[in-house]
């Protein structure tokens, strides 16, 4: 045990992240979950510790940057090239970012980048228990972070620690495609607290443990395995419904969305954002708009799609193959389609402040967001809280997005139909008014339910939940709780049209 171990006095937050959003006092914040963090952060006191973002040639430093935010201290190490290579570009996004979204063609394994993997994890917990004070509450963020706490536990640090994973959690057998799979679970079980986007991501995971982990079920949400404790929790990420608002109506004027209006005329406008990743189903969505072009001729030159596409992992040669793709498949629809006058693609290779993001999404009558997975997808939450309430736009929302879940009242659709999505598409655009303001009331009440402070509230409550004893004995007889299928309510209109 640590020198500083069993020290009095309230506890901290301890935030640690593969990389730590830079902080201007006085600044907004550049998305919804750093704000997020921050204000949790703002409010118990404590530090963020993450990867610089900068690679140091040669071997790393293991001196630390540290920078005073009010009551908040953020801490950032640099990689090494090696460590990156390693921990980032492979074993963390060449290996588990496609398993975990299910593209295990895309998948690779290499047994020297999963040791560079745990070897930065390791780097991690090496400077963190030099830092964390006895009653912390150590709280870490996604894929990259699996192996942290076994490597904290190993340096002799007892605190409660929990995991938030922010993608999908795959199913086991999917899972299993990764060889080393036993040996990532058993560290990643060495978290007390390991939260999920939706129900169906945690019943992966317990399915895992259960099945092929030696784990026992003591409760709904308590496993014991590996001779711990592990509660488990489904904690859907949301958004600062009122404040999206709130920057959409503020920016309105900006140059770029004054700009955007003029260049549309009367035209409705299809918009989507998404780093340029694999995992969005972007070359599947060109061809949904394709499809919906060809199927509907008079929607051309009356309708707009905007795709903003940020640059994603440029140095790995799959993200480089995915924007030759689309430029190329945007230049073969705009050639097929466009007339002098209009343009029926813009896609946008870069990305824009959150300013510039707001006012537009609420110009745009159709929202899509068509991920093949995504663990939640805050574009769509945030499209629905920019838009106006009194003339709101539409949302054509993928079921393999975690936010299918609770946004039940957008057109449901696979991104895998193009002919399902082009319908939505042409469903979304002659909506009547009615029916856009209680689809659009509807969600709207589900964000306020599930909003960001509410996401950070119940995973910090429940990681200062103090610990329970364990017992052996199985809450339920046999070996696992009666099941509790997993589904999506459906709103009464979504009944009504099963194709949309």
């Amino acid at each position: 045990m640590n020198a500083w171990s069993g020290i009095p006095g309230a506890s901290r937050l301890v935030v640690v992240s593969n990389r730590v959003a830079p902080i201007t006092e006085g600044q907004p914040m550049a998305g919804g979950l750093a704000a997020g963090v921050m204000d949790a952060l703002r409010q118990r006191g404590g530090l963020w510790f993450g990867w610089s973002g900068e690679i140091a040639e040669g071997a790393a430093s293991a001196s630390l940057r540290e920078q005073a935010a009010g009551p908040v201290t953020l801490f950032t190490t640099d990689l090494s090239r090696a460590d990156y290579d390693a921990f980032y570009r492979g074993f963390a996004n060449g290996t588990l970012w496609p398993v975990l979204h299910g593209q295990t063609g895309l998948s690779r394994f290499d047994r020297a980048e999963f040791a560079g993997y745990r070897r930065v994890n390791a780097q991690f917990a090496r400077s963190l228990a030099g830092l964390v004070r006895g009653n912390d509450l150590i709280w870490a963020h996604d894929y990259h972070l699996f192996c942290l706490a076994d490597a904290l536990r190993r340096e002799g640090v007892g605190n409660r620690m929990g995991l938030f994973l922010h993608t999908p959690f795959p199913a086991p057998q999917v899972l299993m495609t990764v060889p080393v799979h036993a040996e990532l679970i058993r560290a990643l079980c060495q978290f007390d607290v390991i939260g999920f986007q939706t129900e169906a991501d945690r019943t992966a995971f317990r399915d895992y443990v259960l099945r092929h982990g030696g784990g026992q079920p003591l409760t709904e949400d308590r496993l014991l395995a590996f001779g711990r404790l592990i509660d488990t929790g489904v904690y859907p990420i949301g958004v600062h419904v009122d404040e999206v608002r709130a920057q959409a109506i503020a920016s309105a004027n900006r140059p770029e969305a004054v700009a955007l209006r003029r260049s549309l005329g009367d035209g409705a406008l299809v918009m989507s954002v998404d780093r340029l990743d694999y995992s969005k189903g972007l070359r599947e969505r060109f061809g949904a708009y394709e499809r919906f072009l060809e199927q509907r001729p008079e929607r051309r030159g009356r309708a707009t799609f905007l795709q903003i596409a940020p640059p994603s992992r440029s140095d790995i040669e799959t993200y480089q193959a995915i924007r030759r793709e689309l430029e190329a498949e945007a230049g073969r629809i705009n050639g097929r389609f466009a007339e002098l006058d209009w343009m029926p693609i813009r896609y946008l290779n870069k990305g824009f402040p959150r300013s510039v993001l707001m006012p537009l999404y609420a110009e745009a009558q159709v929202g899509l967001v068509t991920p093949l997975r995504d663990g939640m997808n805050l574009v769509a939450k945030e499209y629905v809280a920019a838009q106006n309430p009194e003339n709101p736009g539409v949302l054509v929302l993928s079921q393999f997005a975690g936010a299918a879940c609770e946004l039940d009242a957008a057109l449901i659709v696979n991104p895998f139909d193009p002919a399902e999505t082009a319908e939505a598409l042409e469903t979304a655009l002659a909506m009547p008014l009615a029916e856009r303001r209680e689809r659009h009331t509807a969600m709207l009440q589900v964000m306020r339910r599930n909003s960001l402070d509410r996401w950070r509230d119940r995973f910090v409550a429940d990681l200062a939940a103090p610990a329970q004893t364990a017992s052996a004995t199985p809450s339920w007889p046999g070996s696992a709780p009666p099941s509790r299928p997993f589904s999506v309510t459906r709103m009464p209109w979504t009944e009504a049209k099963p194709n949309v």
